[in-house]
């Protein structure tokens, strides 16, 4: 029986901060306002703080006195009364790996193909207000309506993951593949092409226009063995980024060998491969990864094994292949809250994702016992840069007729881009 009645992580810091917690965090730094950082360049405090932000990456402004020094029940109610004096102008959607106090203020909380989809309920909104990450605002904005505004709170909250396959880097891959395999958009006498790129949907609008531009198409963590069953009827072979996790573990249940899937690392000649290991692939891993999901690992599992009989390990398949082959099962975000939600009878359960839904899993579910495999408090970095700070600014920026930190995806990689997003939303599962 779980234990846990506040999901807050804000609230879960706040105590190892003041020596009432006996849990451990990656970093005080999480302690303190986001805002501390924006001016910084980096991704901030939390899992993604060691990896290397690519210069020119989005910056916020900063934040007005008044949203920084506010309490948590100042800023709920000031949401709460923006929120209903703007009615149904606006429509606000919150990340599964949101802080808790920004999801309490959401209308739909999902991941983040659900909630581009959840924005396009609302036709008439005028703004969608997108607690989440860069990509996932590009996203809603790829599929919003004209005129419709696609609000980021904090520009700062990018992807690791997603910067890791920047569209200079993935041009020159390209380039390189055909110099080794020929023309790549010549099929031959099957009708299939030598590569089919694949990109996961944390990926930034300009990677999936160029997917689009040539013959690609987007997937999610949960239809990524659709996805690929439709590339590799169209190809011999299949380019996939950025995490090389999903990709090889999707291709690898697959039935794909694990030497038939070379790893591009775009900072060597032909991505560290030889010609004849690019030309024997079936799958191509860009070598990107999810600084959350890398976190787990199989020493996690065994130790939640050997303290708790009969646990049930679900890990999301962004972990490391070693981590995913050591659990019971692995799947998308939505796939672990629905394994949890039909467990009918008292269960524990060892979930490998990012804390932030972990610990809300729990709190909804106290008829069984949840616990993150990961016992270090260390949510996204990224995710963590949305605060109810924001949330309340851009709001209140509405209410007085103004349209702040506007997320926009110019024509000429957007149409590209919709064209790889149909592509995943055709492909069916057989």
């Amino acid at each position: 029986m779980s234990t846990l009645t506040d999901p807050s992580v804000d609230h879960a810091i706040q105590a190892i901060i003041a020596g009432s917690s006996t849990d451990s965090t990656c970093t005080t730094d999480l302690a303190a306002g986001p805002w501390d950082f924006d001016i910084r360049p980096g991704y901030g405090p939390g899992s993604s703080m060691g990896d290397v932000i690519p210069t020119g990456a989005p910056r916020q402004g900063e934040l007005p006195a008044e949203y920084r020094e506010a309490d948590e029940a100042e800023l709920h109610d000031r949401i709460r009364a923006a929120k209903a004096t703007l009615g149904d102008r606006v429509v606000v959607l919150g990340h599964f790996y949101q802080r808790e106090e920004v999801v309490r203020h959401a209308d739909y909380v999902g991941d983040s193909f659900q909630l581009a989809n959840a924005a396009l309920e609302h036709p008439d909104a005028e703004a969608i207000v997108f607690c989440g990450v860069h990509f996932m605002a590009e996203t809603a904005d790829l599929l919003s309506k004209p005129g419709q505004s696609v609000i980021l709170p904090n520009l700062a909250a990018g992807c690791s993951m997603a910067d890791m396959a920047d569209i200079d880097q993935v041009e020159d891959c390209w380039e390189q593949l055909a110099d080794v395999l020929g023309p790549l958009d010549e099929p031959d006498a099957d009708g299939r092409v030598p590569v089919i790129p694949v990109t996961y949907m944390n990926s930034s609008a300009a990677i999936k226009g160029f997917v689009g531009r040539h013959g690609g198409i987007v997937c999610t963590s949960s239809n990524a063995a659709t996805v690929l069953e439709w590339a590799f009827e169209r190809g011999r072979r299949v380019l996939f980024f950025p995490d090389q996790h999903l990709g090889r573990n999707t291709a690898k249940a697959m039935g794909v060998p694990l030497d038939r899937m070379p790893m591009w690392n775009p900072r060597r000649p032909l991505g560290g491969s030889s010609a004849a290991e690019l030309a024997a692939s079936q799958v191509i891993l860009w070598h990107g990864f999810c600084s959350v999901h890398r976190r787990f690992s199989v020493d996690q599992i065994d130790q939640a094994r050997a303290e708790h009989p009969g646990v049930r390990v679900i890990v999301h398949p962004e972990c490391p292949m070693e981590v995913v082959d050591a659990a019971d099962e692995a799947g998308s975000t939505d796939h672990i809250r629905r394994a949890i939600a039909a467990a009918t009878e008292p269960t524990t359960f060892a979930i490998g994702t990012e804390i932030n839904l972990v610990r809300r899993l729990a709190a909804q579910h106290p008829q069984h016992e949840i616990f993150c495999l990961d016992p270090v408090v260390c949510p996204c970095s990224t995710m963590y840069r949305i605060h109810p700070g924001y949330l309340a600014w851009v709001l209140e920026e509405l209410v007085a007729g103004r349209v702040p930190n506007r997320i926009q995806v110019s024509d000429d990689v957007a149409a590209p881009a919709r064209v790889a997003l149909e592509r995943m939303l055709a492909a069916k599962p057989r």
